[in-house]
């Protein structure tokens, strides 16, 4: 709703669930919020009246439509939905192509010739018309976005359990546990059996259609479980390994824990397996010319006894931080674009709803300067690419709600 007052507008928002004009419930209409705006040109769309929106429709059919469609919602990849749109949001949007302040060629041709009227007309003919549906469920994603990062690790962990366990500490002798070790030194692990540079029939063939976001998200949910020693030990002379231990710390770290992420620990790791691997580079089926040098020097009762003593170590967990689910991320956008991504204000942009691959790719120019805005770039700093995707798929699932501004008269 809307009413003057003062020389400001202030707007009480009435959410409604379409063409039947049915008022949601409690749920949504808790989402309805009042907003002081100063008067001006951008809200004049907010106004527009039966004859000024098929007037829009006029200019979008001949000017829009190629790529946004008449109905507005875009079937082009990277190409806004329209349709719901807050129309205040969009006539600033239009003006600020026309005036060069947001730049591309295709939007600054198509608006170049516009006249205000025109802009004003065919946002408030966009925003008048029934949002898009959201998209349906992505298949064929290795993680689906509904799941944060840990969770989509952990389900992707399932083939791995029956050797490695199922949070990583292994219960197989010559097995490594995976639990304890930086994510940055187990996806370069996981490359090397995919590419063959570790010679391992059974992994590679396991890694073979393991994609690079799946891969981060396995080592991330390793990363995050509570670290425990291997199950399987070995006996030995641990007073002996410990000797040999001199010579690992400078990488490894004191007592196998490692302070570099590229560099695995061995606290806690299975002792046979890492005779296997000491034995690899020895032999040079592992390459490290580092690795191989040292391996060299040690021989076999060596090489029992220092693996003796780092599986008896005590694994520790390293300094990785649990991130962000995309509903945690959404929490902190919906307090401008509205809940679940519904703008309360006309002049924020909806965005539930939306294209995921134009969400992504509008994120993406936030966090490298391609668009600018203080608080965007903020915002969107801190995101990876994995949590950008999660973002943009989470909002695009979000059922999109018009809003209907209603003029109230002067008391």
């Amino acid at each position: 709703m809307i009413r003057s007052r003062a020389g400001s507008l202030v707007l009480a928002l009435a959410v409604f669930a379409g063409a039947s004009g049915a008022v949601h419930s409690p749920e949504v209409t808790a989402q309805v919020a009042k907003v002081e705006i100063a008067a001006g040109d951008d809200l004049r769309s907010v106004f527009a009246n039966a004859a000024d929106v098929a007037e829009g429709k006029r200019v979008a059919e001949s000017v829009c439509a190629s790529c946004h469609s008449t109905n507005g919602v875009s079937s082009m990849k990277g190409v806004p939905n329209l349709a719901g749109q807050r129309s205040a949001y969009l006539y600033t949007e239009l003006r600020a192509y026309q005036a060069g302040a947001r730049t591309d060629a295709a939007m600054g041709a198509a608006v170049k010739f516009l006249n205000n009227d025109a802009l004003l007309k065919v946002a408030a003919y966009y925003g008048s018309l029934e949002p898009a549906q959201p998209a349906a469920t992505t298949v064929g994603k290795s993680a689906p976005a509904s799941l944060d990062a840990v969770q989509a690790g952990k389900a992707a962990t399932a083939p791995c359990s029956g050797c490695h366990g199922e949070t990583g500490v292994s219960k197989v002798p010559g097995t490594p546990s995976l639990v304890g070790l930086d994510p940055k030194y187990l996806v370069t692990a996981m490359k090397a059996y995919k590419s063959g540079q570790r010679k391992n029939d059974v992994m590679k063939s396991m890694l073979a259609t393991v994609g690079e976001a799946e891969l981060s998200n396995i080592s991330l949910y390793y990363a995050l479980q509570k670290p425990a020693r291997a199950q399987a030990s070995a006996p030995a002379d641990q007073a002996a390994g410990k000797t040999a231990d001199a010579m690992c710390s400078g990488c490894h770290g004191g007592n196998g824990v490692s302070g570099n992420p590229a560099i695995p620990s061995l606290a806690g790791q299975d002792a046979q397996y890492l005779m296997a691997a000491i034995r690899a580079y020895r032999d040079g089926s592992r390459s490290d010319e580092t690795m191989k040098g040292l391996a060299a020097s040690l021989d076999e009762a060596a090489t029992k006894n220092l693996s003796a003593f780092y599986a008896n170590k005590q694994a520790q967990p390293p300094k990785v931080t649990k991130p962000l689910t995309a509903a945690e991320w959404a929490q902190r956008c919906d307090r401008c674009h509205g809940v679940d991504g519904n703008s309360a204000d006309p002049r924020l942009p909806a965005l539930a709803a939306q294209r995921a691959d134009y969400l992504e790719k509008v994120l993406h120019a936030y966090r490298t300067g391609g668009r600018k805005s203080p608080q965007m770039a903020a915002m969107s700093e801190a995101l990876t690419d994995g949590d950008v995707e999660n973002l943009a798929a989470y909002y695009s699932r979000k059922k999109a709600r018009s809003v209907v501004y209603v003029i109230l008269p002067a008391k």
